[in-house]
């Protein structure tokens, strides 16, 4: 499933390559863009990996960029 997800916080290619490190170490990702133009995630994953949304969510959380629901 390709998913993109809008933040906030995601100001520059340091910021970028950190959102990108941290989502593509979840399991079941197959790959991930940050992209700070457009102030979105654009994510490929495994849906029918349990939690893999909130662990997504989690990972860009955990770089200090606000999710935007």
């Amino acid at each position: 499933m390709e998913k993109k997800i809008y933040v906030v916080g995601l100001d520059d290619s340091n910021k970028e390559n950190q959102v990108n490190a941290a989502v593509s170490a979840v399991a079941g990702v197959s790959s991930c863009t940050a992209n700070s133009a457009k102030a979105q995630v654009l994510v490929v994953f495994d849906e029918g990996t349990a939690g893999i949304e909130d662990a997504i969510n989690k990972a860009i959380s955990g770089t200090g960029v606000d999710v935007l629901n």
